[in-house]
């Protein structure tokens, strides 16, 4: 049977660098990936979904707000995700079908704005941390604490900015939608920016929610529920590094589930940045997952042909 791959592209698929933040320059870098992507399935056969990091847009869509206020209403957090998922699904579209074209392949690809459930009562929603949009002054965070009720944290001597909750994502709301796209040979791009965080009443109605769900922990909730058998998480890096920027700094071409979880506790990867990836590789293999794999763009081929990037097994 044909592989379910789910892979995530992280930020900077999207934007190379913080020179390069226009929409064209952000396509350029979307199109290089998606070259990357189209490669992966020549070499192999899979059924594929896609996600992707949102994080510098939804900034942009948040700066644009103040900027424009009070003459334009300031947009919720919920609608900038649903934004990005449009605006960033279409380079990807856009790019994969030039890639597809070019090379004779028949695949298509096509944009599910996306979903996930999270728990209202979510201890996160007691605790925001998750640092959003840009820096502004006392006065000016005081007055969107007051008009908006906004929660907002003082940043190291640069400014305040706003904080809102990171839940756990409980479950993808269009998850057959996806299903169904994938039985019929389309590659998916999905849960965009960690998905849509929704609550949903005691009536069963959703909502938005002011949150930011990670979104390699949605990538792997996505894959537990699609039963894939891959999950793959690109990120800046070839290969995961025990000690990273120390003189003892070591990469590793393999890892099983137990050294994953030892080298957690032990304190080797960082919050928000390897950490999140590591947990995320090990929530997928611990719910019958087959295999994950951490590398570049620009090795996704050779790590799926196994001679790339760092591959964790139960």
């Amino acid at each position: 049977m044909t592989k379910t791959a789910v892979i995530a592209i992280g930020g900077n698929s999207l934007i190379s660098d913080n020179d390069h933040t226009s929409v064209s320059d952000q396509y350029g870098a979307a199109a290089e990936t998606c070259a990357h992507i189209a490669n992966m399935l020549q070499a192999e056969k899979i059924r594929l979904v896609v996600t992707h990091g949102n994080g510098p847009q939804v900034g942009f869509i948040l700066r644009r707000s103040e900027i424009a206020a009070p003459e334009l209403h300031m947009v919720p957090l919920d609608s900038c995700v649903a934004d990005t998922q449009g605006a960033l699904g279409y380079h990807l579209q856009c790019a994969l079908y030039n890639e597809f074209k070019h090379r004779s392949m028949k695949e298509t690809a096509a944009t599910v704005v996306t979903q996930v459930l999270v728990d209202a009562k979510d201890p996160a929603f007691a605790k925001p941390n998750k640092p959003i949009g840009s820096f502004m002054n006392a006065e000016q965070a005081q007055s969107h604490r007051e008009r908006d009720g906004w929660d907002l944290v003082e940043d190291s001597g640069r400014g305040w900015r706003r904080v809102v909750a990171s839940p756990v994502p409980k479950r993808v709301v269009e998850l057959d939608v996806i299903k169904g796209l994938l039985d019929a040979g389309v590659v998916v791009i999905a849960c965009g920016g960690g998905g849509i965080a929704v609550v949903e009443d005691s009536s069963g109605n959703i909502s938005g929610a002011a949150a930011v769900i990670d979104k390699d922990l949605a990538s792997s909730l996505l894959a537990r529920q699609l039963h894939a058998d891959l999950l793959v998480i690109s990120t800046a890096v070839e290969k995961v590094c025990l000690d990273f920027g120390k003189p003892t700094q070591r990469s590793l071409d393999h890892m099983s589930l137990a050294e994953a979880k030892q080298y957690i506790q032990e304190g080797h990867f960082k919050p928000g940045s390897m950490l999140p990836k590591i947990q995320a590789v090990v929530d997928f293999l611990e719910n019958g997952g087959k295999e994950a794999i951490i590398t570049d763009p620009s090795h996704l081929g050779a790590a799926l042909a196994g001679h790339g990037g760092t591959h964790v097994h139960p």
